[in-house]
C-alpha cells in the first residue's frame, strides 16, 4: 500500500486584524491628559454645577412640580457625586467622566420636572 502526499493548500500565516479605538477609550485617554488642568475642571465642577446648575434644578423642581421628593433627592445625589470625587482629590480620569454624568442625571431631571408640570 503506497501514501501520496499532497501539498498543503492552506496558508499558514495569520495577521491579526488592526484594532480602532473606540470613543469611550479615546475620552478617557483625553480626560486622563486633563490632569495638568485639574484646578480648572475643579473650579467648573464646583462653581459651574454646584452654585449654577444644582440651584436652577432645584428651583425649576419646587416651582415646576411643588417639591417632589424624588426629583430633589436625585438631583441633589448628582451633586454629591460630583463634590465626592472632587474632593477626594481623584485623578481628571475619574472626576470629568462623574461631573458629565452628573449633568445628564441633572438635565433628565430638569425634562422631568418639566414633562410632570404639563
Amino acid at each position: 500500500m503506497s501514501t501520496t502526499i499532497h501539498p498543503s493548500t492552506v496558508q499558514s500565516s495569520y495577521t491579526i486584524p488592526a484594532k480602532g479605538n473606540s470613543v469611550f477609550t479615546r475620552f478617557i485617554h483625553w480626560a486622563d491628559a486633563q490632569q495638568e488642568n485639574r484646578l480648572l475642571w475643579l473650579a467648573l465642577a464646583l462653581g459651574g454645577f454646584g452654585c449654577a446648575l444644582t440651584p436652577l434644578t432645584i428651583l425649576l423642581i419646587v416651582a415646576l412640580t411643588g417639591m417632589n421628593l424624588f426629583l430633589f433627592m436625585t438631583a441633589l445625589a448628582a451633586m454629591a457625586m460630583s463634590l465626592i470625587v472632587n474632593l477626594a482629590a481623584m485623578s481628571t480620569k475619574i472626576t470629568i467622566p462623574v461631573l458629565l454624568v452628573s449633568v445628564v442625571v441633572d438635565l433628565v431631571v430638569i425634562a422631568a420636572a418639566v414633562s410632570m408640570s404639563l
